[in-house]
């Protein structure tokens, strides 16, 4: 095990870079607004489309009527599904996975019946956002209401169904591990717990916003904010009946994501469309109020969850039931149900698992990715339950960790649900966690304060986890050209949306070459100049993305050893680079003549300047080219504690500490680690205690705005105390392990734990997400007498 001390952050990023914390390039664009979002593509002439939306979560639709909108001035275009069809047919949005129910597609607008309130169902294309905005006011739509499914516990048994054709609300059923589950009453101790893994909007900066224009030769060319441009591609292509080729997506800055904008959106599939009926570019900037019903929402699971083993703390087996939300479609809500099954026994040595769940349609916005994707809420399950187990059997939840943790001599390891654990020592990371926090400490003021009858009470909440990373499937693409300067330019099929991609993938070529961080360049976002990638997401970037950009560029300097060696008159065998000095020189005298990469980039195609992109052959260039590819996912895993207080009077949490150890494997640069690590742990603060999408029974959101909807500030954070310890992954070429989501993982069940661990002396066994200080004073006074009479009275 290696860990990453601090160290002074680094602006050269020249000679060896990698494990340094070398400042992320993308920034000072970034700060200073020399930036290209969707909304500032220069466009010429661009229509603004506001698209209409419902505000009925569950209707058929009567009829539509839109002469008014039409009519006024500064109108181009009001469009219905039914005008789409009149225009040849829109297909529904591509599904993203196989099995599932006929006719249970989402339509890019609504044709006969809403099933959630945000679903579009006219388009506005007006000459400025506020005409169109206008207009929009002016469509009529005649909505026949129908009872909404709103409770996801109910909605397998509804009598409303949202696809009357499939006689069921049920979408999706699977199941893993055992498949027959262990018997838990022949254990000693056994536990249930019912826990509400709470809905949240993902609430990036940017929303989402794209733009469509027709080339004159019949190309379709899409602007917009993705996590890859080449599922878009696919996905408009296929919708349009164009060959791949025939489609250009192109995305630049993209202000946030965190897995909701992992794929496609109807409003995206529908711009095309109107810029053909316009002939005209069109873009579409929403703004929050839409996005927070319209963007997919995520979590969104009840968990019922048993687990059996002895009174000396040994854990024999787990069986869990997981019924997940899909929303109105069944968009990513079965892929969280599977993930939340496959992290299952987390880091510790279980020998029986078994899961079975299934996928539930409702009146609401359907759920997307969000930060783990499914991973999260198997981590808030496990350790839920391991805590509670501990409390049954009187035992701490730090020793009952102990007590089943997997040692290093067992590595790697597979789980029961069948996901290959590859490196790793566990125990000494959770004694590293134990001794960071002070956990003896911590409980020694826990007695103190309850001894003294303290209305204020700590708490500390444990959790351990691991995660999947890579785990998506496609490869990743990526080339490094040197340019006429000496300099040189990256391209990959990466798509960055606030990782670091340009820094790490810089400091990788730098590493190799010698050329400093700072005249290398990154590319990224244009299906015409990068060939081919995959969705960006389940952090996967580094073990995939990375490694072509490592590989190419690894060939790309055998390529220049060899000119090199010409140059110098000697045999290639007998050059080497100098990464110091970015010069090569022959082997035993670095202090004769050198060739560094300007004279190289003189010696191609005979001397003369290096041809641009394009306009010569590969073999004319220095350019080199590779695949990311993979020997599996790998996982990392961490272990977190939090500290709390409680105010028993009032129920208000604070949150006094998150100490976190994480795997990183490899550790490119801390500082992205770093940056990851508190950006996802931020995350999950707002879950455990603030987020939380709302609707009433008739499926109207109670929540749409940030004036309802709490995110966290820099107010409500604690300073977040990140430990990475790095046992390199032997999956891939770099020995890299995803990072950025594990922070929602730990943080959320460790918080919980420990509000609930403060108030353990008052008969609390669970509350459930989000903590807030109403749900927490409702969970104090329902184990007191006097205060139970008051919530009783609603007082």
């Amino acid at each position: 095990m290696t860990t990453s001390p601090p160290a002074p952050a680094r602006r050269d990023g020249a000679g060896a870079v990698i494990g340094t914390p070398v400042l992320r390039v993308e920034d000072p664009p970034l700060l200073t607004g020399r930036t290209t979002f969707v909304a500032n593509q220069p466009l010429d002439d661009a229509l603004a489309v506001h698209f209409v939306t419902s505000i009925e979560a569950h209707a058929l639709i009567r009829g539509i009527d839109v002469d008014e909108a039409r009519a006024m001035p500064g109108v181009v275009d009001v469009v219905t599904a039914a005008d789409l069809e009149a225009d040849g047919g829109a297909p529904p949005v591509p599904a993203r996975f196989h099995g599932l129910p006929e006719g249970t597609g989402r339509p890019v607008l609504a044709v006969d019946r809403v099933r959630y309130v945000g679903e579009p169902v006219v388009a506005v294309v007006a000459e400025t956002v506020a005409l169109a905005a206008d207009a929009a006011e002016l469509v009529v739509i005649d909505y026949d209401p129908l009872p909404a499914v709103i409770d996801v516990a109910t909605a397998a048994d509804a009598e409303t169904l949202l696809f009357p054709h499939t006689g069921t609300n049920v979408l999706v059923e699977a199941s893993g591990g055992r498949e027959e589950p262990p018997d838990l009453a022949e254990c000693e101790v056994t536990v249930e717990l019912t826990t509400v893994n709470n809905r949240v909007a993902a609430c990036p900066l940017e929303t989402r916003a794209g733009a469509a224009y027709w080339t004159d030769d019949g190309r379709l060319v899409q602007y917009a904010s993705c996590q890859g441009v080449h599922p878009v591609r696919a996905a408009l292509a296929r919708h349009h009946g164009l060959e791949n080729d025939q489609v250009r997506v192109i995305t630049a800055d993209v202000g946030g994501s965190f897995g909701a904008k992992g794929g496609v959106y109807p409003e995206d599939l529908v711009l095309g469309h109107l810029a053909r009926r316009a002939g005209r570019p069109v873009r579409w900037t929403p703004p929050r109020s839409t996005d927070m019903v319209g963007l997919g929402h995520s979590r969104a699971q009840i968990q019922a969850i048993a687990i059996g083993g002895t009174r000396a703390g040994r854990i024999e087996g787990i069986v869990a039931d997981v019924t997940g939300d899909a929303g109105a479609y069944p968009v990513t809500g079965p892929a969280l149900m599977r993930n939340a099954g496959m992290v299952l026994p987390g880091p510790f040595d279980v020998p029986a698992v078994a899961w079975t769940g299934r996928v539930v349609a409702t009146n609401t916005t359907p759920i997307a990715a969000y930060r783990g994707a499914g991973r999260p809420e198997g981590g808030a399950m496990l350790n839920r339950a391991i805590d509670a187990f501990a409390r049954e059997i009187g035992m701490d939840t730090l020793d009952v960790m102990r007590a089943n943790v997997i040692d290093v001599a067992d590595m790697p390891w597979t789980n029961p649900t069948g996901l290959a654990y590859d490196s790793g020592d566990y125990r000494e990371t959770l004694e590293l966690a134990a001794t960071a926090v002070g956990h003896d400490a911590v409980r020694a003021r826990q007695a103190r304060e309850r001894a003294d009858r303290s209305t204020v009470r700590t708490g500390i909440g444990w959790a351990g986890f691991i995660d999947r990373t890579a785990g998506l499937p496609g490869d990743d693409w990526g080339r490094a050209e040197l340019q006429p300067d000496g300099s040189l330019e990256l391209l990959t099929s990466s798509s960055p949306y606030g990782q670091g991609h340009y820094t790490a993938w810089a400091m990788l070529a730098a590493e190799r070459t010698g050329i400093p961080v700072d005249r290398i360049r990154v590319f990224h976002g244009d299906t015409d100049v990068v060939p081919k990638g995959p969705v960006t997401g389940g952090s996967r970037s580094a073990q995939r993305a990375g490694v072509a950009v490592a590989k190419a560029t690894d060939e790309l300097v055998e390529a220049a050893r060899a000119r090199a060696a010409d140059l110098l008159e000697a045999a290639t065998s007998d050059v080497v680079l100098d990464v110091e000095r970015g010069a090569f020189h022959v082997a035993g005298a670095p202090a004769a003549a050198t060739v560094d990469w300007v004279a190289v980039a003189a010696s191609v195609a005979g001397g003369s300047a290096i041809p641009a992109r394009g306009d010569a052959d590969d073999d004319l260039l220095l350019a080199c080219e590779s695949d990311g590819i993979g020997d599996g996912p790998s996982v990392p895993f961490g272990f977190y504690a939090a500290v709390v207080t409680v105010d028993t009077e009032t129920g208000a949490v604070t949150l006094e500490r998150m100490v976190g150890f994480d795997d990183a494997g490899t550790v490119l640069n801390p500082l992205l680690v770093e940056g990851q690590l508190q950006g996802a742990m931020a995350q999950g603060v707002g879950q455990a205690l603030y987020e939380e999408f709302v609707y009433d029974d008739d499926g109207n959101p109670l929540t749409g705005s940030f004036l309802d909807y709490p995110v966290p500030g820099a107010t409500e954070l604690p300073n977040f105390e990140v430990n990475v310890v790095s046992y390199p992954s032997p999956n891939n070429a770099l020995g890299v392990k995803g990072i950025a989501e594990s922070g929602c993982i730990g943080t959320v069940p460790a918080i919980q734990n420990a509000v609930i661990d403060a108030l353990a002396d008052r008969g609390v066994r669970h509350v459930d997400l989000p903590l807030t200080p109403e749900k927490v004073w409702t969970a104090i006074a329902e184990t007191d007498p006097a205060r139970h009479h008051q919530v009783r009275l609603g007082r």
